[in-house]
This record gives C-alpha cells, structure tokens and sequence, in this order.
C-alpha cells in the first residue's frame, strides 16, 4: 500500500513537472488506467498544455517523416526488383516497345489522312531519348532526317535558349536539328502542374520523308494486336 502510495506521488510530481503519460509510465510502473485515475485532478499550466501540443505536434512530424522514408525504401526495392526483371533488351524487344510508343503517341495515317510521316510528340525525356536511339538503333534513320519543334508556352519565352539546349542533351541532336518553335497562349486560370522547374516544355519528333516508315510500324502495331487483342 505504501508502495502505490509512492508511486502515485511521484507521478503527481512528475506530471506538475510537465511530463507525459507515457513520460511518467516510463518511470512509474503502473497501468495507463491506473495513472489517469491518479492524474485526473491534477491541472497543468497553459505553458505545459502549450509543451504537450507542441511534443505531440513534434511527435506527429517524427512518425511523418518516419513512413514517407519507409515508403521511399519500399518503392526504392519494388523498382529495383523490377528493373532486374527487365534485364537486357534486345532488339525485337525494342522494336515492340518503340510501337507501342509510337502507338500511344505518334502520328498515325487515317482514311481522310493518308501519307502521314513519322511525328512523336511528349515532353518525358526519358521516353524521347528512347525513341530518338529506336529511330536510329531500329529504323536506321539519319540525324540529318530528324527535327525538333519546341511547344512552349508564351510565359516561357524568355527560357526557350535553355529549354533548347535542354533537348538537345536528351536527344544528342544539334541546333540544326530545330524547326521553328510552337508558342502556346498562355492561359493564367488554367490550373497546370507543368510549369515548375521540371517543366522544358514538349517536344515533337518529326522526320523527314518517313510515310513508308509511317506503314511499316502500323504494320507492327497490327502484329501485336493480332493474336493479343480480338
């Protein structure tokens, strides 16, 4: 009895002081029922009620940080696992992947359009840089066929110089390769979330005389849809 009577002093004195429950559970060994029995007359200061606010908001921050770096570390192995599943392309896995890209964001011939060269517009420059090697790597084109048309938004002239130099690491390609530059109005009440540092504006990838070409990945698309797609 004396014992309890102890403890419930000195976690009296320990939550005048300004300690948490868990705090004082710490250090007096008793059930969090128990300790709220004991505390429950006991009042705080508006300066300790501002301490606990301020610890659990601290706390809240803490556990915060502590699941965005688990979920860093969790995307970090997904993506790692599945990059060496990929392993090495070949170039059959390339041309199949290059269609599908150009199916998902190229030109294509329509019954009122025919004669359509190749022209392959995003501004992800990891998926242009893979298009500008499949161009060359795949269907043998030439750097000299190949043009570059910058759509940019006319609040981001004055960055057109760097969005150009920009593109031209991405593709490997020289000014020469540029055809005049598509200025987009700009729209101040558009809500955009591409307009950051991140933003280079998009780009087309057009060549020169490829209306063959055109067909002959049409004629791939058609190969993957064939027996995959009824």
């Amino acid at each position: 009895m004396q014992s309890k009577l102890k403890e419930k002093e000195t976690a009296i004195k320990l939550r005048k002081q300004g300690k948490s429950y868990s705090e004082i559970i710490a250090l007096v060994q008793v059930a969090k029922s128990t300790l709220s029995l004991w505390l429950r007359d006991v009042g705080l200061s508006k300066k300790q009620t501002q301490q606990f606010s301020e610890k659990k908001r601290l706390a809240q921050l803490r556990g915060g940080a502590a699941r965005h770096q688990d979920r860093l570390d969790r995307t970090a192995v997904v993506m790692q696992e599945a990059k060496l599943l990929v392993g090495k392309l070949n170039n059959r896995e390339r041309l199949l992947i290059g269609a599908a890209l150009y199916w998902a964001e190229g030109a294509k011939e329509k019954s009122y359009r025919p004669s359509v060269r190749l022209d392959f517009a995003n501004s992800d420059p990891d998926m242009i840089r893979f298009y500008i090697l499949w161009l060359r790597d795949i269907l043998s084109v030439s750097d000299n066929d190949i043009q570059i048309i910058l759509h940019i938004h006319e609040n981001r002239l004055h960055d057109i110089e760097d969005f150009k130099d920009y593109w031209l690491a991405v593709t490997g390609l020289t000014h020469a390769n540029f055809a005049k530059s598509v200025i987009k109005r700009h729209k101040p009440k558009t809500n955009r979330h591409n307009i950051t540092d991140t933003y280079h504006g998009l780009v087309a990838i057009r060549v020169r005389r490829s209306t063959m070409l055109n067909r002959r990945i049409s004629g791939w698309i058609h190969g993957i849809i064939a027996d995959e797609v009824k």
